[in-house]
């Protein structure tokens, strides 16, 4: 069972809003598209600061709606929301010692989407590096280590987390050496999310019980998004234009993540809105044509918030 229970007028209206986009992006087709959107009735558990521990937040139940949110789908950067949980995870229990230098990979790899940033952290977490290829002993060792991100996702026995594969740095060019070989012949052992383990996830650090307290909030600090409009004109790596922060309000909050890379454009985002309820959307988009226009994401958005304004 997933975390989140079907409600039939989120079924009805996020259907439509499918159906809308379909409509307006012709050539979309509707196998090139995964979502799930979580709404938060009152009393709301999400962005208290952690006010609650992690045995009571479980206990709130959340209404949402998914469309192909099973669909194991290439996530490109969008992956380092998991290594943020991961690392986190890691300092928290001592397992690595915090740094300047940590840090700022951390923070450049959330807030400027930084492939260099990412590979640090993923060095950090799994105790590998790249390099040339290794002899098939030492590769059995180092694929052991890299797989240790997988086998805390699935120590937390979320059933949603079952089938995604986080093992691997983003590129700008590709692999190469034992990371190439680590990626299997057909690309095999890529890193693969759903929409639905995303929601998950991105659940959890809102809801303040993401390895700690503290530690949510210090994830929700790098998650943060600015819907100035100077401020994104100074940065063309906003993480706004293009994606669902791009169809909000400019009263609207956001946190999100996005991920981007031919032919994929992804994000996942909270969002709260004066005077509507907060929620949660994570939207998968894999589509050579689609992924490069800048207006597709942005649509959804604006439709599910035109809908939350009517949700009852």
């Amino acid at each position: 069972m997933t975390f989140f229970r079907k409600d039939d007028q989120l079924e009805k209206i996020g259907t439509e809003i499918l159906e809308a986009t379909w409509l307006e992006f012709p050539g979309f087709a509707r196998n090139q598209i995964a979502l799930t959107w979580i709404v938060y009735d009152p009393p709301i558990p999400v962005n208290t600061g952690g006010a609650l521990s992690s045995d009571e937040f479980w206990k709130y139940p959340v209404r949402g709606f998914s469309y192909r949110g099973v669909e194991r789908i290439y996530p490109a950067d969008l992956v380092a929301l998991f290594y943020l949980v991961a690392i986190q995870e890691w300092l928290e229990t001592s397992m690595v010692g915090q740094s300047d230098e940590l840090n700022r990979g951390i923070q450049n790899m959330i807030v400027d989407s930084s492939h260099d940033a990412l590979s640090l952290v993923v060095d950090v977490l799994s105790g590998t590096t790249s390099g040339p290829e290794l002899t098939p002993g030492p590769l059995e060792t180092w694929k052991l280590q890299r797989n240790i991100v997988n086998r805390y996702f699935q120590s937390l026995g979320w059933q949603d987390l079952e089938s995604i594969n986080v093992n691997q740095k983003t590129w700008s060019d590709g692999p190469y050496g034992r990371e190439r070989r680590f990626m299997g012949t057909l690309m095999e052992n890529r890193n693969m999310l759903t929409t639905n383990a995303t929601a998950r996830l991105l659940h959890s650090i809102v809801g303040g019980v993401a390895v700690s307290g503290v530690r949510s909030q210090l994830m929700m600090s790098l998650l943060k998004r600015s819907l100035n409009p100077a401020t994104l004109q100074d940065n063309p790596h906003n993480q706004i234009t293009g994606f669902l922060g791009g169809g909000l309000p400019p009263e609207a909050q956001l946190w999100s993540k996005s991920g981007y890379s031919t032919p994929m454009r992804h994000d996942a985002a909270y969002i709260e809105i004066p005077s509507i309820l907060p929620y949660l959307l994570v939207v998968f988009t894999e589509s050579k044509t689609h992924s490069q226009n800048q207006d597709l994401l942005p649509f959804i958005s604006q439709k599910v918030v035109n809908a939350m304004s009517i949700l009852t």
